[in-house]
């Protein structure tokens, strides 16, 4: 119990958190794209259902060599949707063993703010690969969730790196929030903010400490978003604070926070490195 891991299956990232004596050893991350083509069939691609199951299997291998006592996984929203689903979660049982929670996208939600604030009140977005959820806490209770099929994945499928089209979408993913209460600080967790966070600081190393708490104003966003979508690729590729595999698919994250911002009347968005990876540990009993 006091030394274990935690994997977070997404859209985009196969995620790792190790635990020991109730504190972040550390958080790594594979890029496997599990959600890749989702947009345009229910079905997990084979290739990607082999590719992640092959990065999840290895972060179990990686964290039982190193002595964690248990491994435990939730998947999001590539596998909740997929049709398919039941062929990921057995080729990951039959390489390694391990069995996989599958969570809702209230849950998914519910984890988020779990991780990122506590119980202090606030409203988190996490923007993910193939769906975006939006939860509000207020004075200790949850008074909206909601979580929409719209991430980075899915936009640069239907979209490319297209400014306008990626606008478009945005805007009415956005209009199906409705009315978020207000009267509370807003956070964004996962990696579309973090990035754009390490974009502001400049930063050559990723930092959890110096990336949590970085402040993002919604004109910052709209400009990060304008800036992102005319630069190419590889001139993402080479700023500071992109992770290699993630330059072709900031630039329609920076675009859907700043849509949001602007649509659901968010002036600011305080940055956490703090997620629903440690919110499941909560949830379960796992952490403080």
């Amino acid at each position: 119990m006091n030394d274990f891991a935690i994997i977070d299956i997404g859209s985009n990232s196969v995620r790792l958190m190790r635990v020991a004596d109730g504190k972040v050893l550390y958080k790594r991350l594979k890029t496997t794209r599990l959600g890749e083509g989702l947009a345009e069939s229910p079905r997990l691609k084979e290739t990607a259902i082999v590719r992640t199951a092959e990065a999840v299997a290895a972060f179990v291998e990686e964290t039982k060599r190193e002595g964690a006592g248990n491994v435990y996984a939730f998947a999001t929203a590539a596998v909740r949707s997929a049709e398919n689903r039941e062929e990921f979660l057995s080729r990951v049982d039959k390489l390694c063993g391990l069995k996989i929670e599958v969570v809702s996208g209230e849950e998914e939600a519910e984890l988020g703010i779990l991780g990122a604030l506590g119980g202090a009140d606030g409203c988190v977005i996490d923007a993910g690969g193939a769906s975006t959820e939006i939860v509000v806490q207020k004075d200790g209770q949850t008074v909206y969730k909601k979580s929409v099929n719209i991430g980075v994945v899915r936009l640069k499928d239907t979209c490319g790196r297209e400014l306008a089209r990626l606008k478009a979408a945005a805007e009415k993913a956005a209009r199906e929030y409705g009315a978020v209460p207000t009267g509370v600080p807003v956070y964004a967790i996962g990696g579309t903010a973090t990035t754009l966070a390490a974009i502001k600081l400049g930063l050559e190393v990723y930092d959890s400490a110096k990336i949590t708490g970085t402040v993002l104003s919604h004109n910052e966003l709209e400009e990060m978003s304008d800036r992102l979508a005319g630069m190419s690729v590889e001139e993402i590729a080479n700023t500071k604070g992109v992770a290699q595999n993630r330059a072709d698919i900031i630039g329609g994250g920076a675009v859907l926070l700043s849509t949001l911002a602007k649509t659901l009347g968010f002036e600011k968005i305080t940055v956490s490195d703090s997620d629903n990876l440690e919110g499941y540990a909560k949830k379960r009993g796992l952490m403080k």
